[in-house]
């Protein structure tokens, strides 16, 4: 089996491929890591057939739904994911053949309901339900220390201890594991009373996901998160640096989409405010002439990325973004007017 690490941060993902078939797949992919996928794939002469979450992630964006369109790969998941982009759904025992890989389900549930744990030539992948040195948090949606108990006791735990664990996470950069090194030194599997346990998972005080609730948005219904909403756009328009606009685009527009109180504060000398909730419906009338440049600023940049490109769809070509929005404007020192 050819075995492939990939690492993003704290994130986990895996690529696992059939030497004879050369049929592959990417376990817990991260919308981060999407190029490089294909690209180990492609390294080793293998094609990626099918992309699978271990669960409902909310701490990473999961790349599955987009791998799946790109590489007509079948998106995998357990039977009770709500995800609406899987094909193919796993329940405990069932299992998936990749080439001659043989994936073996065990339903997990604890971390979240979906979770499940995968078994593969001398392989565990555990998602969140067991970590180097730790166990899946149950303060989540759907998560359950009760469940998580017995999935870890009356199932992780009896597997094969030369197994070779890989979690979807590892905050630490420990990097490899054995299921018979978690038995004996993990601290959330020492004390195998149940109650002793809930208690412990129940009184951890672990920080939130940063982006928890756009993490569960995407993974869950499919959608795209800011930064890929903010590449994507950035590819269609071109910027403007705040000296350019200084110095060469005095003839041009000068769209703030700001909310009309932050630009009352300060805003840049000959600006326009048209905020950025109401640009579909007002730029036609405020802005008559569509084949004026217009150069469209914010605060920091992104907002007007999104506005610039929503412009340039609407017909106005010559649009551009101040780069990195006022802050770039202050930190050069130039002038700001106040209304």
């Amino acid at each position: 089996m050819i075995f492939e690490h990939i690492s993003s941060g704290g994130c986990q993902s895996y690529l696992l491929g059939c030497e004879k078939t050369r049929a592959a797949i990417v376990i817990d992919p991260n919308l981060h890591q999407i190029d490089h996928y294909p690209f180990l794939a492609a390294r080793h002469g293998l094609h990626i057939r099918y992309v699978l979450d271990t669960h409902t992630h909310a701490d990473h964006f999961s790349a599955a739904r987009e791998m799946g369109q790109k590489l007509n790969a079948g998106v995998v998941a357990h039977r009770l994911s709500p995800a609406p982009y899987a094909e193919f759904f796993l329940d405990d025992g069932e299992k998936l053949k990749v080439g001659d890989i043989t994936l073996q389900t065990l339903h997990t549930p604890g971390h979240t309901r979906d979770s499940m744990c995968l078994v593969a030539e001398g392989h565990l992948f555990t998602g969140d339900t067991l970590l180097i040195g730790g166990a899946g948090r149950i303060d989540l949606p759907t998560g359950d220390p009760d469940a998580l108990y017995d999935s870890l006791f009356h199932r992780v735990l009896t597997l094969d201890p030369a197994l070779l664990i890989h979690p979807a996470h590892d905050y630490k950069g420990q990097g490899h594991s054995t299921l018979g090194d978690e038995i004996a030194t993990n601290p959330r599997l020492q004390n195998r009373d149940r109650k002793s346990f809930v208690a412990m998972m129940k009184g951890l005080d672990l920080e939130l996901p940063a982006h928890l609730t756009e993490a569960l948005r995407v993974n869950i219904h499919g959608g795209k998160p800011l930064f890929q909403l903010l590449a994507e756009a950035s590819d269609r328009i071109s910027f403007v640096s705040a000296e350019e606009l200084s110095q060469e685009w005095g003839d041009a527009v000068l769209l703030d989409v700001r909310e009309r109180d932050a630009f009352e504060a300060g805003h840049i000398p000959g600006a326009v405010n048209l905020p950025r909730g109401q640009l579909e419906l007002q730029a036609d009338r405020r802005l008559p002439d569509a084949a004026r440049r217009i150069v469209v600023c914010c605060g920091t940049g992104e907002m007007a990325i999104l506005a610039a490109a929503t412009l340039r769809e609407l017909g106005f070509v010559h649009t551009a973004a101040l780069r990195d929005g006022l802050k770039a404007w202050q930190e050069k020192d130039f002038p700001l007017s106040r209304s």
